[in-house]
């Protein structure tokens, strides 16, 4: 197909025909049967042209450019056409080059479709895009790129204008939607208008962004907002220049406010919860000369309806924390950044003060609103540091890691508390939940509730992940080396309920031989998985982890593996599984990376499993898992049968024994005493009262002699016998025993003492003082030697020897 291109003379049009950059000459221009690279027609020219393939559009673009001059004629003003028609389907770009003198202004005015700016390298969904500059004697300041459908309704500049619309060759745009407009000078470099009708979001440039903003220039934005709706305004990106003379600043014009132009830095947090429409202008200073800098800057206005609660302000007391930061934000952040067409949520720390991120510091106290309409979109990220230089004072203290309830007041929902615990090399920290206890999170036995401790051990060299853990378990304490960090994260919103009562708490304990060491103590008839820490990457080289496992008496313990063996070839070291149970004697189960792990075995004590590693060779890692079921004790058959025929062997061997001697004690005449009067009857005093040993020395006894064989005369009848003799004493003659004389029988100490008035007192009774008197018995002719004056062999013992009557007669 050909085309013709006729540009009057008046119109200063040029329409230029190129390749496009970088590509081969694979298509040309034919005109006249000559074959050009290129085509430029100027005014008051008419070509006409065709092309050598059927496809221009990927090898061509072309450029309009119309050249107005308003300074030494009047200017076209209205609408402005896409001028000449009947142009090929290329890409193309038509630029407005407006002359026009200082002292007067242009205005552009887009049509209902409105313009919105973006950042340089960004592209326009459509691929249509304008640009416009600012033309001032010879220096041209960018004022921004800007696609349609946005809120940029008027741009009104100082000097000329130049002008540049993108369209794709495929467009079917046949207007440029937009007008040029004379008006008086705006004594400034520029004023971009803004109509913000509902809730919505724009971003907006400094001119020559990212490049610096003119010398000592000022320009303004204008945001027309409905006064039901209320605007904040945030700066993300920003640079200051170095001024000799005037600062930096940016001034508000807020309808209302009576303190009209507010002036801040642009170090400041804007203004926010502005009610209506408002001025924003930009100010720059007199730059030095040999280091002038840049002043840049990229902000957003976010406009939306007024909360219900929008006045409502909640209490944040952490005054009496210490290093701690709580920090507000959405939900993803800072990863996620929301976009343009979501609702935004505010946190304001006073009404004209707010951000999306919000950070609070410990020692204060805050009043924080929140300009949102679903708060369940934003979340909370708490940090805690607690350290400890030297043992000696922080060695006994118990810190208690549990939420503040600063935090879990707010309608906000908790995303995760880190605690980052400091310490020195020799110094290590201790966790107990001595309540709820920890279970370890374990494919077999995973963690349901609404909220888990993630814990990482970490030195500047390398990182251990000692596990994630979960309340309700059976691990009761964990001691591990190093600076550790614990996090809190939550999954639903029962974290409030069942966070009540937390009991996580910590402590600094001296240096411990392992990297890591649990302490668990489960339940009665529970099974309980563990496994080694940095699942499933394997423990790092050279690091011992133990476990000791507390089985109470009344029950018993299964231990088993998950798999047969460690599963890691050592190049350096050995890597051992040791199990020993903590009782006197204990036999240590060790096997070693190329040897099997243990069956299932019963624990009957209280018992301890360490894994070490060595250096493994590449892509093979430790890991193992084990598993602890309990039970209660079961008490053997064989065990109870033997004890109760046991019993009644000697049930029967007793019953024997008694009848025998009660059958002896029949035959014998009762016994009787005789006393000896010779007698020491006093109390035994100090050591040393007696001059010789207990085998040759005469100390008086108490003999408990066979009647018949003492007494018999005196019991004869007085029929012509011989009288019996009165008051004689006969030696004992029978072994003397090497234990201490036992006392004689209470009843006749006292008598004895109470009928002596002319003896002295005997010396009061010590401990080191006691000694016994002893009673010898003589049976069947033997005397026989029994120092246990309790022991009630005959039944005779336990009544006194002598009666009161013969008792008085011999102390007569």
């Amino acid at each position: 197909a050909s085309f013709t291109i006729s540009l009057p003379k008046a119109d200063n049009t040029t329409v230029m025909i190129k390749l496009r950059p970088g590509l081969s000459p694979s298509c040309r221009i034919r005109m006249k049967n000559v074959i050009w690279s290129e085509l430029k027609i100027k005014p008051g020219e008419n070509v006409t042209f065709t092309f050598t393939c059927s496809t221009p559009e990927k090898y061509f673009i072309m450029e309009i450019q119309k050249n107005i001059d308003c300074v030494s004629g009047p200017c076209p003003f209205g609408d402005v056409h896409l001028y000449p028609p009947g142009l090929p389907r290329l890409n193309r770009t038509y630029t407005w080059d407006v002359k026009a003198s200082t002292k007067a202004g242009l205005e552009l005015k887009f049509s209902t479709s409105w313009l919105r700016q973006i950042e340089p390298g960004e592209t326009c969904p459509d691929s249509i895009s304008y640009n416009i500059s600012s033309s001032i004697d010879k220096a041209t300041v960018n004022i921004g790129t800007f696609c349609r459908n946005g809120s940029v309704s008027r741009v009104k500049l100082l000097g000329g204008v130049v002008m540049s619309l993108h369209l794709p060759w495929h467009s079917p745009l046949t207007t440029s939607g937009f007008n040029i407009a004379n008006r008086a000078s705006i004594k400034r470099l520029c004023i971009i208008e803004s109509i913000l009708k509902g809730e919505s979001s724009i971003t907006l440039m400094s001119p020559n962004y990212p490049l610096g903003f003119p010398e000592d220039e000022l320009m303004t934005w204008q945001f027309v907002i409905p006064p039901s709706m209320r605007a904040s305004v945030f700066f993300h990106n920003y640079s200051l220049s170095n001024c000799e003379r005037k600062e930096e600043r940016v001034e508000y014009y807020i309808p209302g406010s009576p303190s009209n132009p507010e002036v801040f830095k642009l170090s400041d947090s804007q203004p926010a919860n502005i009610a209506g429409s408002f001025n924003m202008s930009l100010q720059g200073c007199d730059q030095d000369a040999q280091n002038p800098g840049i002043l840049r800057l990229l902000f957003q206005v976010i406009v939306q309806h007024p909360q219900v609660d929008e006045n409502v302000t909640h209490l944040v007391d952490l005054s009496k924390e210490k290093n701690m930061t709580v920090t507000i934000h959405l939900e993803g952040w800072p990863s996620h950044i929301p976009l343009m067409s979501e609702p935004m949520c505010l946190i304001c720390k006073d009404p004209r003060t707010c951000d999306r991120v919000l950070t609070l510091t410990s020692g204060a106290v805050y009043r924080i609103s929140f300009l949102c309409k679903d708060l369940s979109r934003l979340r909370i990220t708490a940090e805690k540091g607690i350290g400890c230089m030297d043992i000696r004072w922080c060695q006994r203290k118990i810190y208690s890691l549990s939420v503040p309830k600063a935090i879990t007041r707010l309608p906000i929902r908790l995303h995760k508390f880190i605690w980052k615990l400091l310490a020195t090399d020799l110094i290590n920290v201790e966790i107990t939940s001595p309540s709820l206890k920890l279970q370890q999170h374990v494919p077999e036995q995973r963690c349901n509730t609404s909220y888990s401790y993630s814990i990482v051990s970490a030195t500047p060299e390398t990182e251990l992940n000692v596990g994630v853990f979960c309340p309700g378990g059976s691990i009761e304490k964990i001691q591990m080396r190093n600076n550790i960090t614990i996090s809190l994260k939550t999954f639903g919103k029962g974290f409030i309920n069942e966070s009540v009562p937390q009991d996580l708490k910590m402590s600094f304990v001296p240096h411990i031989k392992d990297e890591c060491t649990f302490t668990v103590s489960p339940k009665p008839k529970a099974k309980v998985y563990l496994q080694t820490p940095n699942w499933p990457y394997g423990l790092p080289p050279y690091v011992s982890v133990s476990w000791f496992i507390i089985v109470p008496s009344q029950q018993t313990a299964r231990l088993g593996f998950s798999k047969d063996r460690v599963g890691v070839a050592c190049e350096t070291g050995r890597a051992y599984v040791n199990v020993k149970e903590e009782t006197l004697g204990a036999e240590e189960i060790v096997r070693r990376e190329d040897e099997p792990l243990p069956q299932p075995r019963n624990m009957y004590h209280s018992f301890w499993v360490n894994v070490s590693n060595c250096k493994p060779v590449d892509k093979t890692q430790l890991t193992l898992q084990f598993w602890v079921t309990f039970a209660d004790k079961q008490i053997d058959l064989g065990i109870i049968l033997a004890v109760v025929a046991g019993a009644g062997v000697l049930t029967v061997i007793g019953l024997t024994v008694y009848c025998i001697k009660k059958k002896k004690k029949t035959t014998q005449n009762p016994m009787v005493g005789v006393y000896n009067a010779n007698v020491n009857t006093q109390m035994p005093g100090k050591k040393g009262l007696f001059g010789k040993g207990r085998q040759n020395n005469e100390s008086h006894v108490y003999a408990v002699i066979d009647d018949a064989v003492v007494y018999g005369h005196l019991l004869k009848e007085s029929n012509g016998s011989v009288a019996p003799e009165v008051d004689v004493y006969r030696p004992f003659d029978g072994p003397v025993g090497s234990l201490p004389p036992s006392p004689p029988p209470l009843s006749f100490r006292k008598d004895i003492k109470r009928s002596s008035n002319t003896e002295e007192e005997p010396p009061p009774l010590t401990d080191t003082d006691q000694d016994t008197y002893t009673f010898a018995h003589q049976k069947s002719g033997q005397s026989e030697d029994n120092g246990d004056v309790n022991k009630k062999d005959k039944g005779d013992t336990s009544v006194p020897l002598l009666e009161n009557k013969e008792q008085d007669g011999l102390v007569e």
